[in-house]
């Protein structure tokens, strides 16, 4: 791969638009949900995945869960995508969106 192509592709990675919303972890081995928001959707399962895997992950209830039943007992799920123009409003509707499919799901947060 020449220089500039790389050049190309990493521009591109950096300019690429990040999917913002609300995500579920459920767990089907105890029918429990986690809910929890992110700014990149994206990456929001590598990331919870990697944390869970190493025991790492902050919510204990969560952490426990995972130890005790295993990976292949979960799933990510995205629930909603939030777009807005204004990228200052995305945090509180981050807020708004999760609290309502917390209690919507009666499920615990994510994070802790």
């Amino acid at each position: 791969m020449d220089s500039a192509r790389k050049k190309d592709l990493i521009r591109e990675y950096k300019e690429r638009k990040r999917s913002a919303g609300i995500f579920a972890v459920r767990c089907a081995a105890s029918g429990e949900v986690w809910v929890g928001p992110s700014r990149n959707l994206d990456k929001e399962q590598n990331s919870l995945w990697f944390q869970l895997r190493t025991g790492g992950h902050m919510n204990k209830a969560l952490q426990a869960a995972w130890t005790s039943h295993g990976e292949s007992a979960f799933a990510y799920e995205v629930l909603e995508e939030i777009v807005d123009d204004n990228p200052q409003l995305i945090g509180l509707l981050l807020k708004e969106r999760d609290a309502k499919w917390r209690e919507q799901l009666g499920a615990a947060r994510a994070a802790v």
